[in-house]
């Protein structure tokens, strides 16, 4: 676990432009701790690798725009025998401490730093210490890691090919504060000889839209001081996948300085659960059975669900106030009655968001100003002002 933490960590330090010829840098050094960092990368730049055994290792040392000869040459033959044979090499997932040297700490085990350019015995800047290498290639940066990757891993201790290869068995999803304005995605794991269990906490702001905001891999006791609720791996994985996309979609998003070194490995996470569940709907709004039994309740709730849109968890004072003094008036046309039934509905969805009083005094302190904000024609926004106009009779408000 602790390589593949620190591989993202790596991963994050190097410059896009970078990566490919980083790569071939590690190829061409060949040595055992060059091949176990190929190896680590393969895993967490991108979706977990295949099992070892769908891959024709043969064809993949013989290429040698693949794996040059000083790598192949610089492999236990023992073990690159065995591997092209279909047969794991010695099994050191006991001991993995032993494997690296009996080294705590990943990087020294590597006789590296955390620096990419200080690893490599070279300039600080990745681009300029590897610039008169070689280009990996058409293959592209994610085929170079995958590709470099296993083959590395065939010479080296079979405890390497395991990293990556875990199950998701738990997924829990919840609030991360009070008032709902960010929300934690956890998913459990454990590697597939059932052992290093591990939790990927991800959190997700609502506030601005849905961002990947922090990110952090802890032991699956943490969960004990989460407040969150079973859910679907699936959904919880899809919605993983979802904040990180529109984070990286949002030039200067604001997030926590300890996210960049997470998100390789919470990507590589998330794409093991099978089948992700992209864009899938928060199921607080069908969890929600207490509506008055007013007039105009349900046309009410159905503006209150138009406004809290797909992040229904997130009900703050400041969003009450939002909705009552500026949302309704600008982009609701309802009855009478369902203004008349507003607040009551807004209070019972108070009550199913936890029943905070700061919030209940918001509702009740806003709601009695709302028949005059909706019957104030110039609070009316453009798609308002053209459905009132639209309306066969004289328009409710």
């Amino acid at each position: 676990m602790r390589t593949e933490l620190w591989a993202a960590r790596l991963a994050a330090g190097l410059e896009p432009d970078a990566a490919a010829l980083f790569a071939r840098e590690l190829v061409n050094d060949g040595t055992p701790e060059a091949r176990l960092t190929l190896a680590a990368l393969s895993v967490v730049d991108m979706a977990p690798l295949a099992d070892p055994d769908d891959v024709d290792t043969g064809d993949v040392f013989a290429d040698p725009d693949i794996l040059p000869d000083r790598l192949r040459a610089l492999g236990q033959p023992d073990m690159l025998s065995e591997a092209s044979e279909g047969r794991d090499g010695p099994d050191h997932s006991e001991a993995p401490d032993e494997a690296l040297g009996e080294r705590d700490d990943v990087g020294e085990a590597l006789g590296k730093s955390e620096d990419v350019g200080e690893a490599l015995g070279k300039s600080e800047d990745v681009g300029e210490a590897l610039g008169e290498i070689d280009d990996v290639g058409d293959r592209g940066e994610a085929s170079a890691y995958t590709t470099m990757g296993r083959a590395a891993m065939r010479t080296l201790p079979a405890w390497v090919a395991r990293m990556g290869r875990v199950t998701c068995d738990g997924a829990w999803y919840g609030c991360a504060d009070r008032y709902g304005q960010q929300t934690l995605a956890a998913l459990r794991f454990r590697y597939d000889n059932g052992k290093e269990p591990h939790l990927l906490v991800v959190g997700i702001d609502q506030v601005n839209g849905g961002l990947a905001v922090d990110a952090l891999v802890e032991e699956v006791k943490f969960l004990d001081d989460l407040d969150l609720q079973p859910a679907d791996p699936a959904v919880v994985a899809g919605r993983v996948l979802d904040a990180f996309e529109l984070t990286g979609r949002v030039m200067g998003a604001m997030v926590a300085d300890t996210l960049p070194a997470v998100r390789p490995l919470a990507l590589a996470r998330a794409r093991v659960v099978p089948h992700p569940i992209r864009q899938a709907p928060d199921e607080t709004v069908t969890a929600f059975q207490d509506l008055p039994d007013l007039p105009g309740a349900r046309e009410a709730f159905e503006k209150l669900v138009e406004f809290v849109g797909d992040r229904p968890r997130w009900w703050s004072p400041g969003r009450v106030s939002t909705f009552f003094t500026s949302w309704l008036p600008r982009e609701a046309v309802l009855s009478d009655e369902a203004i008349a039934a507003m607040p009551a509905v807004a209070r019972a969805w108070t009550r199913f968001h936890g029943d905070h009083p700061e919030v209940l005094a918001q509702v009740d302190a806003d709601a009695p100003r709302l028949p005059a904000l909706m019957a104030d024609d110039s609070l009316a926004g453009l798609a308002k002002r053209i459905a009132l106009t639209q309306r066969p009779s004289a328009p409710d408000r």
